[in-house]
């Protein structure tokens, strides 16, 4: 079987995930206080959550610009990688802070960007 479009629905979806996130790290730092789902935000300082926020929206990019231009298409799969490396660590934070739902979708996305770092590196490369 073709594994190419699965993985391009795949990519697409988990670039338009991490860019919403990564937007609502990166600016809704101040609508965060008064959203209870949110809370955990306001134990990261600003400039970290800020700094997660762009990681994850320069990782969406990754997952899709460089596999579309065919220009350095290498860094699809770095990209897919280091954001599963960016959700393990999300894990570790909510596992110290007992936020298990949080665990729970940070580990669903750690395992589909992980799936597409595997497969674009090794099954169906670009």
């Amino acid at each position: 079987m073709d594994w190419n479009i699965p993985l391009w629905i795949l990519q697409i979806v988990m670039a338009v995930a991490f860019l919403g996130a990564g937007y609502t790290h990166a600016f809704g730092y101040e609508r965060a206080r008064t959203n209870p789902r949110m809370v955990w935000m306001t134990a990261v300082p600003t400039n970290a959550l800020r700094t997660i926020g762009f990681l994850e929206i320069a990782g969406a990019i990754g997952l899709i610009l460089p596999s579309l231009t065919g220009i350095a298409r290498w860094l699809t799969p770095l990209a897919a990688l280091l954001l599963a490396l960016l959700m393990a660590f999300a894990i570790v934070f909510h596992f110290t802070r007992r936020e298990y739902p949080n665990i729970a979708f940070n580990a669903i996305l750690g395992v589909l960007v992980a799936v597409i770092a595997y497969e674009r590196f090794v099954v169906s490369p670009l």
